[in-house]
């Protein structure tokens, strides 16, 4: 099942216009969700950064585009699933309506809610090695645009395909400064003695709802610093633990680098803080 603008369809009927702006310009912004056990995780964070996308991109926000709408959106549509007592990742997916070419006719917008179940409730570290690279055949722009959740992400497909390729398990990719951004589907963070560091929005990194939650636990912990800097290629061999962060998988370490390994204890650490979290909920 999925919602289309409220409405609570089978997949199956499920269908959009070939002039949809979502598919034919990536006039379109997303949001990925965990809900578990008919809570939306981080429900205020997921809503103001689509509210703020929604701006940016100049998208009309209807008055009824309320917190408690969204949230009800996303519940709706997981009970008639049956879904409530189960861990289920959700995608917001929000687009301009028809019409126009780069220049669109309205501004008006629509939705679709689709939901899957996730196997795993608390977030958990893998025991799996976990190996990267730079993926260096293309680079992203530093700047607002590319801190959106949008379907304009064709640089992450080439290089998950390049990924694949190579046998690695994610890449890092470069914005045009030859700074480390993030991976292909989450943010990154660095583990230098008591110092963890992680890219600037500037930079051109997601504005990730997990990197933020993350954030957050570090600055309460006091025996490390959390800085937002830029990352150079050189810092990775020299750092003592490398990890990814994002909304489902909640903290993957990275294991190895070119011929260098990495430590897990950074983020076993926060990884607890942060399924205590979570348990408020």
């Amino acid at each position: 099942m999925i919602n289309s603008n409220g409405n609570i369809i089978k997949k199956t009927q499920a269908s959009i216009s070939i002039n949809n702006r979502g598919f034919t310009y990536g006039d379109i912004v997303f949001e990925t969700i965990k809900v578990l056990q008919n809570k939306v995780l981080f429900l205020e964070d997921h809503y103001f950064r689509l509210m703020a996308s929604l701006r940016i991109l100049r998208m009309e926000i209807p008055m009824n585009f309320t917190m408690e709408f969204f949230e009800n959106e996303i519940l709706k549509l997981i009970k008639i699933s049956n879904l409530n007592s189960l861990s289920v990742r959700v995608k917001f997916i929000v687009y301009r309506s028809e019409g126009g070419l780069f220049m669109p006719e309205t501004n008006a917008i629509e939705y679709l809610v689709i939901a899957e179940q996730l196997y795993t409730e608390l977030y958990e570290i893998s025991n799996e090695n976990y190996t990267v690279d730079l993926y260096k055949d293309n680079y992203t722009s530093p700047g607002l645009i590319s801190t959106l959740k949008t379907n304009n992400r064709i640089i992450n497909v080439v290089g998950s395909i390049y990924a694949k390729e190579n046998n690695f398990n994610n890449c890092l990719i470069l914005n045009t400064n030859k700074h480390i951004v993030e991976a292909l589907n989450a943010n990154i963070f660095l583990v230098k003695d008591k110092s963890v560091k992680t890219p600037p929005l500037q930079d051109g990194c997601i504005k990730g709802i997990m990197r933020k939650q993350i954030i957050e636990i570090v600055k309460l912990l006091p025996e490390y610093t959390i800085e937002e800097s830029s990352i150079s290629p050189f810092e990775l061999q020299k750092a003592d633990e490398l990890f990814l962060t994002n909304i489902i998988s909640g903290i993957q370490p990275i294991t190895q680098y070119r011929r260098k390994r990495f430590s897990k204890e950074v983020s076993k650490k926060i990884l607890t803080e942060l399924n205590l979290k979570v348990k408020l909920f």
